[in-house]
C-alpha cells in the first residue's frame, strides 16, 4: 500500500510539473519569485473567511486590509544576537555595508525596500526587508548579502526569525540566574534567544541560570542541538520528550533530593498555524477548523503540565502562531479556570513599546468543518462530543469570566505590522495548582519507576526530614482517578484536560541512542597536566568537565556549568537527554611531547579564558589578520612585540587575545578570544571557517568571494543546506576538520600539522578555507537530518 501511494504522489508531482511547464510557471512571472514559489496555489479559502468574520477578531472595517496582508509574501526578518560584544561591531556593518548597498537596488523589475528595525525590539538587533528567501538565495545583486547572513547565522552572530517569534522570549522577563524550561523548543529560534539572556552579562562564563529545551521530535532535537551550540554555552540542555508528560526533575539542595521547579517556562505549544500563511502557502487549500479541534486537548494538556512545574511567583508564557481562540483563549480560560486562583494572567500592555497588539477576546463560537456552528457545549449532540469538547467553549459565568482578564492575552494581527499572525499569554503562578497540595511525606521513599514523574521524597545522608511538594499526581490519587474513569463522561473530559490535570503518561524512550555523559572523577590523573600547561585558576570548576565515553581514551572534554551538572546528575534514569555542554579540550595526537595531551577548542574559549592564567598572547590587529587569512604564518610575520612573547614560551596549545585600543576608533572596538597553535617557526589560529569570515569582516576585510559556476546548479537545493546543518557535534566539527585535515609541516607539531607556510590575500582566505571545509563535509555523526526547514513549514508558533 505504500508503495503504491508513492507511485500515485510521484505521478501527481508529474503531472502539476508538466501544468506548471505548459502554463509558464504558472503565470506571475516576476511576482512568482517574490512570492517564494508557489504560485499555482490560489490563496482563497471561503471557509477560513466564514469562520473569522463570525468571531470579529479583526476590528471593523480592516477585513480588507487583513486579507490582502495575508496573500502578500512575508517579509525577511533578521535578530543580531544581543548578548555577545561583537553586536554593536555586526550593527554597524549591516548599517553602514550591506544596508547602504542595497539603495536604489531593484531586482527582477521590483525596487528593494530598505530594511527597517522593528520599532518593539531592543537596541535595534532586530531588522525586516521585503526581500523573500527565494530572492536573497538566487538574484547576482544581493550575493554578497546573502552570504554575509548565511556565514553569521551558522557562527551564532545572527539568526533569520520571523518577526512574531522573538516576542515570546521577551516576554518572560528572564534573568541570568532563572532555571527555564522550553518546551516544545525545537527548531531553536526562540531557544537561542532564551540562551542570550542567560549571558546578558559576559563577564560571568557560568550563569547560575541553564534552559531545558525539549521536544517531542526525536530528528527535530537535533536541529535544536545545531541552533543552540552556535551560541556556545555551557547552560543549555537540550532533551527528548513528550511535552504533555515531561518528567519531573530532581536536584540535590544542601544533600536533599528536591523537586526542580522553573522560575520560567516558554510554552509555545504545537497548533494548526493559521497565522503562517503568508510563508506557509499550503495552509490556504489545507485550512479547516477540524485542526484547532484536534489540537485542543493536547495544548492543554501540554500547557497544564508547564504550570504544574513552575515555580510560585514563576512566569509562563503560552503561544501559538495560529488566530483561533480554541487553540488561544479557549487553553488559557480551561487553564486559569482549573487552577483556581492559583494563576493569573499578567497585564504585559505596558511592555514592548511599539508593538501593535489586539486584545484577547471573551466571546467565541466553535464551527465543525463542514460549517456547523456551536454556541454552548449543551448544543452538541452526542455523536459529536469526541469532536468538540466542554473546555472549546467560553466561560458562562460573567463574574468568573471578568476575573480572568482575559483581555490581556495578545493578538497579532499580520496587516497591523506587516507580519505574520500570533497569540501570546502571560500567565503568573501565585501558589500550587490545587491538584498540587497534599499533605508532605516525610521519611518515605517512593518506588522507582520507568515512567514519567515520580520523585523520591527520601531521608537526606544527615537522617533530617525531606519534605517536597510533587507537582504531578500524586500516587495516592491515582487510585481515586482510576474510579472516576469509570464514568465515561469524566474519562473523556480528563483526557481533554477538562478535570483537573491530564492522565499521567510513561516515558517513552526513542530514537537514536547516545553516548552516555561521564563527569572527570577528582581525581582523575588526566587533569592535572592540563592544570598545569594552562596555570588554571583554584576556582576553576574541574568537577564540571565530562566526557562522552566510558571506556577507552577520552578524545574530548566537554563542559557544563555547576546546575546543569547537578541535574544530570540526579536524573540520569528519567531524562533522555541528546546534548549538552561545550566542548573546552581536544586531545593531540601525541600531544604530550608538548607537555599536554589536550589542545584548546574554540568552541568554548570565551568560557575557559577567563580561568587561563598562561600561554595567553595578546596580539594586534594586524597580527589578527594574519592569524585569519594565512594558513600557517611564519613568526616572522608578526608585530616584534608578538614574536618577543612567543620566543620564550614552549610550543603547543595557546590563546590569541586582542584588546581594542579606545584611542584608536577605527579598529574592531570589540575584544576577541582565538585559539591557536605555536610551533618552533610559526604560528597558527585553529578557528573555524566562518568565525573566521565574521571576524575579518568586523575589521573591515572584504572576504566576499563570487559564486563558481560548478555552485550555480540547480542541485545545490536549500533542503541539502539544511541536511548539513542538522548534523550534530558528535562528529568532528569545523575546528576539528581544520585541525585533522591539514598536511605534515614541521617535525615537532607531529600529526597536529598544517599547510605549508604560504601567503594570501584576505580575498583568497574564503577559497583556502572552503577547501578544508568541503573536504571533510560528510565527516559527521550517527544523524541525518530529515526535516525541512521548521522555520517555513512548522506548524508550531
Amino acid at each position: 500500500m505504500g508503495r503504491r501511494a508513492r507511485e500515485r504522489r510521484r505521478q501527481q508531482q508529474q503531472q502539476q510539473q508538466q501544468q506548471r511547464q505548459e502554463q509558464g510557471g504558472g503565470g506571475g512571472g516576476d511576482q512568482a519569485g517574490w512570492a517564494g514559489g508557489y504560485p499555482e496555489i490560489v490563496k482563497e479559502n471561503e471557509l477560513f473567511e466564514r469562520y473569522y468574520r463570525e468571531l470579529g477578531i479583526v476590528p471593523a472595517g480592516e477585513w480588507g486590509d487583513f486579507m490582502a496582508a495575508l496573500r502578500e509574501p512575508l517579509p525577511a526578518t533578521l535578530r543580531i544576537t544581543g548578548y555577545r560584544s561583537h553586536a554593536k561591531e555586526i550593527l554597524h556593518c549591516l548599517k553602514e555595508k550591506y544596508f547602504k548597498e542595497l539603495q536604489d537596488l531593484e531586482v527582477d523589475g521590483q525596487k528593494v525596500e530598505m530594511p527597517q528595525s522593528l520599532s518593539w525590539y531592543p537596541e535595534e538587533l532586530a531588522w525586516h526587508t521585503n526581500l523573500s528567501r527565494k530572492i536573497l538565495r538566487k538574484s547576482p545583486q544581493l550575493e554578497k548579502f546573502h552570504q554575509f547572513l548565511v556565514s553569521e547565522t551558522e557562527c551564532g552572530n545572527i539568526s533569520r526569525q520571523e518577526a512574531v517569534s522573538m516576542i515570546p522570549p521577551l516576554l518572560l522577563n528572564v534573568n541570568p540566574h532563572h532555571k527555564i524550561l522550553d518546551m516544545c523548543a525545537a527548531p531553536g529560534s526562540k531557544t537561542a534567544q532564551l540562551i542570550e539572556m542567560l549571558h546578558a552579562d559576559m563577564n560571568v562564563p557560568f550563569p547560575k541560570g541553564f534552559v531545558i529545551a525539549n521536544d517531542v521530535d526525536n530528528k527535530r532535537c537535533y536541529l535544536l542541538v545545531h541552533q543552540a551550540k552556535r551560541l556556545n554555552s555551557p547552560c543549555i540542555m537540550v532533551v527528548n520528550h513528550d511535552a504533555s508528560s515531561i518528567p519531573n526533575l530532581q536536584i540535590d539542595v544542601d544533600g536533599r533530593k528536591e523537586v526542580l521547579f522553573y522560575d520560567r517556562i516558554l510554552c509555545d505549544v504545537p497548533c494548526s498555524g493559521d497565522g503562517t500563511m503568508r510563508k506557509n502557502i499550503d495552509v490556504w487549500k489545507k485550512w479547516t477548523t477540524q485542526n484547532s479541534l484536534q489540537l485542543h486537548g493536547l495544548q492543554l494538556r501540554i500547557a497544564t503540565r508547564g504550570v504544574e512545574q513552575l515555580a510560585e511567583g514563576g512566569r509562563m508564557v503560552y503561544s501559538t502562531c495560529s488566530l483561533n481562540p480554541i487553540e488561544n483563549e479557549a487553553v488559557i480560560a480551561s487553564l486559569l479556570e482549573k487552577s483556581q486562583g492559583a494563576l493569573e494572567l499578567a497585564d504585559v500592555s505596558s511592555e514592548l513599546p511599539g508593538l501593535k497588539r489586539m486584545p484577547g477576546i471573551t466571546k467565541w463560537k466553535v464551527m465543525l468543518k463542514d460549517g456547523q456552528w456551536f454556541e454552548e457545549w449543551k448544543d452538541v449532540p452526542s455523536n459529536r462530543q469526541t469532536q468538540i469538547r466542554p473546555t472549546m467553549f467560553p466561560i458562562k459565568d460573567e463574574e468568573k469570566l471578568k476575573a480572568m482578564n482575559l483581555e490581556r492575552c495578545l493578538r497579532i494581527l499580520p496587516h497591523h505590522q506587516n507580519t505574520g499572525g500570533f497569540f501570546v499569554a502571560v500567565l503568573i503562578k501565585k501558589s500550587p495548582m490545587p491538584w498540587n497540595k497534599r499533605q508532605p511525606k516525610v521519611h518515605q521513599k517512593l518506588p522507582q519507576r520507568t515512567g514519567e514523574t515520580e520523585v523520591t521524597a527520601a531521608n537526606s545522608d544527615n537522617g533530617s526530614e525531606c519534605i517536597t511538594e510533587e507537582p504531578t499526581l500524586a500516587e495516592n490519587e491515582e487510585s481515586k482517578k482510576a474510579q472516576e474513569l469509570q464514568n465515561s463522561d469524566i474519562e473523556q473530559s480528563k483526557k481533554e484536560g477538562v478535570c483537573g490535570p491530564p492522565p499521567s503518561k510513561k516515558m517513552k524512550l526513542f530514537g537514536f541512542k547516545e553516548d552516555p555523559f561521564v563527569f572527570l572523577p577528582e581525581d582523575d590523573p588526566l587533569f592535572l597536566p592540563i592544570q598545569k600547561f594552562y596555570a588554571l585558576d583554584p576556582s576553576f570548576p574541574k568537577m564540571n568537565l565530562l566526557t562522552r565515553t566510558q571506556e577507552g581514551k577520552k578524545r574530548q572534554l566537554y563542559m557544563v556549568s555547576k546546575e546543569l551538572r547537578n541535574v544530570l546528575l540526579n536524573n540520569s534514569e528519567k531524562m533522555k537527554v541528546i546534548n549538552t555542554g561545550i566542548k573546552v579540550w581536544s586531545r593531540n595526537s601525541d600531544g604530550e611531547q608538548f607537555g599536554c595531551a589536550f589542545r584548546l577548542a574554540q568552541e568554548g574559549i570565551y568560557t575557559l579564558y577567563p580561568f587561563i592564567h598562561a600561554r595567553i598572547i595578546n596580539v594586534c590587529i594586524e597580527d589578527v589578520k594574519i592569524l585569519l587569512t594565512q594558513e600557517n604564518p611564519f613568526l616572522s610575520k608578526f608585530s616584534s612585540e608578538t614574536q618577543k612573547k612567543v620566543k620564550d614560551m614552549a610550543m603547543g596549545s595557546i590563546v590569541l587575545k586582542y584588546d581594542p585600543d579606545p584611542e584608536k576608533p577605527d579598529d574592531l572596538q570589540c575584544p576577541i578570544v582565538l585559539c591557536g597553535w605555536q610551533g618552533k617557526t610559526s604560528l597558527r589560529a585553529f578557528v573555524p571557517k566562518n568565525e573566521r569570515l565574521h571576524y575579518l569582516r568586523m575589521m573591515g576585510v572584504e572576504v566576499f568571494k563570487a559564486k563558481r559556476k560548478e555552485e550555480q546548479s540547480e542541485s545545490k537545493t536549500e533542503e541539502e543546506v539544511q541536511h548539513r546543518l542538522a548534523e550534530t557535534e558528535e562528529g568532528m566539527d569545523v575546528e576539528d576538520k581544520e585541525h585533522d585535515l591539514v598536511t605534515k609541516m614541521e617535525a615537532e607539531i607531529g600529526e597536529e600539522s598544517s599547510h605549508s607556510p604560504v601567503e594570501s590575500s584576505a580575498m583568497e582566505v574564503e577559497n583556502k578555507i572552503e577547501d578544508l571545509d568541503q573536504s571533510s563535509k560528510n565527516a559527521n555523526s550517527h544523524v541525518s537530518q530529515e526535516s525541512k526547514d521548521t522555520d517555513t513549514s512548522n506548524v508550531k508558533g
